[in-house]
């Protein structure tokens, strides 16, 4: 793949990734978009993290944030990292706790897919050259 169209193809998977958690972010506070009805697991879980009065302003003020930094380009990296978690998490509730994991795995594949593209900022995470010294 030349190096242009890899460039397109990374920057095309940022601003869709960052679209999709600016936009549910965002529904979360403006509630433009109607929830899917839950039911069994998928609604006692999601009570339960309402009921805790802080766990979901936190995570969609963090979606939000992050989503407007993938928009603009900023800090890319680092953000990939922080939303490793709550991608983690959105497949994993998907998967285990309702019938449907498609957005889910769009989401997981866009957010691998940039991982990928900027490799090159996390490879001195993975070397073992700073254990000696501690």
């Amino acid at each position: 793949m030349s190096q242009k169209i890899k460039s397109i193809s990374v920057v095309t998977a940022r601003i869709v990734l960052g679209l999709i958690f600016l936009i549910f972010g965002l529904n979360y506070f403006l509630q433009f978009l109607p929830m899917p009805p839950q039911s069994g697991p998928a609604e006692s879980f999601t009570t339960g993290l309402f009921h805790s009065g802080y766990f979901f302003p936190f995570l969609k003020a963090l979606e939000v944030l992050m989503g407007i930094a993938l928009l603009a380009g900023l800090l890319v990296p680092l953000v990939l990292v922080i939303l490793m978690p709550v991608t983690v998490n959105i497949l994993l509730f998907h998967l285990f706790l309702t019938d449907s994991v498609i957005m889910s795995v769009v989401i997981l594949g866009l957010h691998l897919y940039l991982a990928w593209g900027y490799r090159d900022y996390y490879t001195p995470l993975f070397t073992t050259n700073g254990l000696a010294r501690v």
